[in-house]
């Protein structure tokens, strides 16, 4: 632990040289520190060129509790895990708690190498049904999940996650499966995912998805954004990284919006907005 505060140190004192680092987290200007980290992370090696500033949102609340989130360049999310009686309170403690994981991003074990692949691989396989054997299969769960680490050696965990939430999504709405139908090998869409990032038009095409199944299964829809909303704020009380979670919940509300207020969507046929949706994957 000692090493580990020293390595942050160590970080707070290159990115942020001006900063004294025992007084970082117990600044209150955290909002500002967590920006002008980025900017610097920015002017020195370019990461996450195409995303530049750190996004705000609070929840509209006539009162407390409040609750804020914090989106970084890149992608990953994280939100406020205290009580906070005020939106500035909450706003703090989300910087805070993004500011943090900012920090250990810039750790040497945060970063994808063969000895990071061969650990996670091997708690991969004692956590499932799998052997190491696997790992040589892009065919199997364990052998894409190692593939996918392969692809992307020298990133960061925060620079991986971006990818690990676009499979995490294409999983829990159904694509990844209709995409094996379509005799797609793991590795075909591992590489073709690894080169988009989760935008407007991938969340319509999921949305898109939700529309077909609630036509199946009418009430899934709110069902599903129940549980979304659940795991959203367990998920943010915990302190964890929130994207997968908030991508649920936004797309599932997307789906809503459209079947409530887009009544040409609500009349499309079953053909078509499985055609319209695939199409999305391609």
């Amino acid at each position: 632990m000692d090493r580990t505060l020293e390595s942050l140190r160590h970080i707070i004192a290159q990115v942020l040289p001006h900063r004294d680092p025992a007084l970082v987290f117990k600044d209150l200007n955290v909002v500002s520190m967590l920006q002008e980290f980025w900017e610097s992370k920015q002017q020195q090696r370019a990461a996450f060129p195409s995303e530049g500033v750190v996004v705000y949102e609070s929840l509209p609340s006539p009162g407390p509790p409040f609750v804020s989130y914090v989106t970084l360049p890149g992608g990953s999310c994280f939100g406020n895990f205290q009580c906070c009686l005020s939106r500035a309170e909450a706003r703090r403690d989300a910087a805070k708690v993004a500011l943090i994981n900012s920090l250990f991003n810039e750790l040497p074990s945060r970063r994808i190498t063969k000895e990071f692949i061969m650990e996670s691989v091997q708690e991969a396989v004692a956590s499932t049904s799998g052997t190491l054997d696997d790992a040589d299969d892009p065919s199997t769960s364990i052998g894409a999940y190692h593939y996918m680490l392969e692809s992307n050696m020298g990133k960061t965990m925060l620079e991986f996650q971006e990818l690990m939430t676009i499979f995490q999504l294409l999983h829990w709405n159904g694509s990844l499966k209709a995409l094996r139908e379509t005799k797609c090998s793991r590795q075909e869409v591992i590489s073709y995912y690894s080169q988009y990032s989760l935008d407007e038009k991938m969340r319509s095409h999921m949305a898109l998805d939700w529309i077909m199944k609630e036509k199946e299964s009418p009430g899934i829809l709110s069902q599903e954004l129940r549980m979304a909303l659940r795991e959203l704020e367990e998920a943010r009380k915990a302190g964890q990284e929130l994207r997968f979670y908030k991508e649920k919940k936004e797309i599932l509300s997307l789906a809503l919006t459209q079947i409530y207020s887009d009544p040409d969507t609500s009349s499309l046929s079953d053909d078509q907005l499985s055609l319209t949706a695939l199409c999305g994957y391609h």
